[in-house]
C-alpha cells in the first residue's frame, strides 16, 4: 500500500512485460490509490508524467519497458490498508487453498463482503493487499454476495485476470454451488432459465427480480441430498448475474436457508433453532484452465462447521 510519503520526490517506474496494453490512466488510477482521479488526469494532461521523457495522452497503451516519470504527489490517508492484526484479516490466511505465482484461490468465509463500499471500511481484496503488501497487483477475477461463502479467485498479475476474465466470458469457467432449499426439488426440473433484473433501492440495496425486461440468466441443478421439508441441490449458473442462484431457486418455488432478502421466514426460523444463522449458500467447486500452465485445474472448498451441523440436524429423507 502506498503511503502519503511515497511520491514526496520524483520517481521512475520501468513497465513490467505484464502491464503491456494497459491504459496509463487505469495504470495511475491502480499505482497512485488516494490520489483523486481529476488530478491524476490534471498531471497527465499537464506533462507532469512522462512516459520515454515524452508527454503522453490519458489513453496512451503502455509498452514493455516503458520508462515512466511519477513527479511528487501526496497520496491522501483514507485509502489506509486494514490492520494485519485484526482478526478478520489474519484469519484470511488459513482461507487460501492454492497460490502460485499469478493466482490466490480463497474460501472465502460467509459476511465478508469482497471489497470495501456502502459503509464497509474493508472486504477481502483490501485485507488480502495488506496481508500481501510487496505483490504490485491484486485483483479480483469474478465475486461473490457477502453472505456466500467459498471458491473466490484473485489474479497477481494483469495477464492472469485477463485471461480469467475471458475464461469467463466463453464460459469455460465451471462454478458449482451447494444451496439448501426448501420443499422437495423436483427430480426432472435441471434448469431454470428466467431473465434477471437488477433495481437499485433509494438505500443502496440492490435486489434482483424475474422479469421479462431483465437480462438473459440460465442456472443448472441437481438433486445432492433429500431431506424431510428440505433439499441440497448443486446450483452451476451458466450466465453470472447478481443474486442469480438466490433468485432463480425462489422463481423455482424453493427458496434458499437464510436468505433475507429471498427466503422463506417459517423455512429461515425453522433452521436459525437448528442453528443455522447465516445463507446456504456455498461455492464449493470451481475449475478453469490455468493461465500459464494451460492445465485444466479445479478446487473444492469444503463445507464450513455452521453448514455441517445444520445438514446434520435435518432428518434424511429415505
Amino acid at each position: 500500500m502506498i503511503t502519503d510519503t511515497t511520491f514526496q520526490k520524483v520517481q521512475f517506474i520501468e513497465i513490467e512485460p505484464d502491464l503491456e496494453g494497459q491504459r496509463i490512466d487505469n495504470f495511475l488510477r491502480t499505482l497512485l490509490k488516494g490520489v483523486p482521479k481529476s488530478l491524476i488526469y490534471r498531471i497527465v494532461r499537464k506533462g507532469e508524467i512522462r512516459v520515454n521523457k515524452k508527454r503522453v495522452k490519458p489513453e496512451y497503451k503502455l509498452q514493455a519497458h516503458d520508462q515512466i516519470r511519477i513527479p511528487p504527489i501526496r497520496v491522501s490517508e483514507p485509502n489506509e490498508a486494514p490492520s494485519t492484526k485484526l482478526d478478520k484479516v489474519a484469519s484470511l490466511e488459513s482461507h487460501i487453498l492454492f497460490e502460485d505465482d499469478l493466482l490466490i484461490v480463497l474460501n472465502k468465509p460467509s459476511g465478508m463482503a469482497v471489497h470495501g463500499g456502502s459503509g464497509l471500511s474493508f472486504g477481502v481484496i483490501e485485507a488480502l493487499r495488506a496481508l500481501r503488501p510487496q505483490a504490485r497487483f491484486l485483483e479480483l477475477v469474478h465475486r461473490l454476495d457477502r453472505d456466500t461463502s467459498g471458491c473466490l479467485v484473485i489474479a497477481k498479475k494483469r495477464s492472469a485476470l485477463k485471461n480469467l476474465h475471458e475464461q469467463l466470458r466463453d464460459k469455460k469457467m465451471d462454478k458449482r454451488y451447494q444451496a439448501l432449499v426448501v420443499g422437495e426439488w423436483p427430480e426432472n426440473r435441471y434448469k431454470v432459465n428466467a431473465p434477471l433484473l437488477k433495481n437499485i433501492l433509494k438505500s443502496g440495496e440492490r435486489l434482483v427480480s424475474v422479469d421479462s425486461e431483465g437480462k438473459p440468466s440460465e442456472t443448472r441443478f441437481r438433486v445432492l441430498d433429500r431431506y424431510i421439508g428440505a433439499t441440497l441441490v448443486e446450483a452451476s449458473p451458466i450466465t453470472g448475474r447478481t443474486h442469480q442462484i438466490r433468485v432463480h431457486c425462489l422463481h423455482a418455488g424453493h427458496p434458499i436457508a437464510c436468505d433475507d432478502k429471498y427466503g422463506d421466514a417459517e423455512f429461515t426460523e425453522m433452521l436459525h433453532k437448528k442453528g443455522l444463522k447465516r445463507l446456504f449458500l456455498h461455492a464449493y467447486s470451481l475449475a478453469f484452465i490455468h493461465p500459464k500452465t494451460e492445465d485444466r485445474v479445479s478446487f473444492q472448498a469444503p463445507l464450513d462447521q455452521q453448514l455441517t451441523k445444520a445438514l446434520s440436524a435435518l432428518e434424511a429423507r429415505n
